[in-house]
């Protein structure tokens, strides 16, 4: 992926237009780049931003706290999780107080995967970018949200 207007190959009526779709459109890039680099590892990158929570927690934790503790907002955490259990790389503990309440721990596995993958993931997605420029992209950003 290059240079969004020659990519798309398109004219934009102004340019927030052409912003805002070249956002929608880095995003389904740094997506697609981040599936390869977990496909080597067996995990999503949504699985793998679960198991940084549960590493970091210290503690069990109860599964809305995961869901409301990531990145990307998604509907099917409790699937994600689901594999992630049935690959061994977290747990549930049921509470023994109220059924309803699960609570959910990074295994001794999961920890290992943790461990065995590179900490600087995201380091060639800005290569392009120096500190002035990535911190300049990140405030306008925040702006615009």
């Amino acid at each position: 992926m290059g240079d969004f207007s020659k990519d798309i190959n398109s004219k934009f009526p102004n340019n927030r237009v052409k912003a805002l779709l070249n956002i929608i459109y880095t995003a389904s890039w740094i997506t697609s780049c981040q599936n390869d680099f977990f496909k080597p590892f067996g995990i999503s990158p949504q699985q793998y931003n679960i198991l940084r929570i549960l590493n970091g927690a210290k503690e069990p934790l109860k599964v809305q706290v995961i869901k409301d503790r990531m990145l990307e907002r998604s509907p099917n955490a409790t699937r994600l999780m689901d594999k992630l259990c049935a690959k061994g790389y977290i747990k549930r503990i049921p509470s023994e107080h109220d059924r309803r309440v699960v609570k959910i721990v990074i295994t001794n596995e999961g920890k290992k995967l943790i461990a065995s993958i590179p900490y600087n993931i995201n380091k060639d997605l800005l290569k392009n970018l120096n500190e002035d420029e990535a911190e300049q992209l990140s405030n306008l950003l925040d702006k615009m949200r």
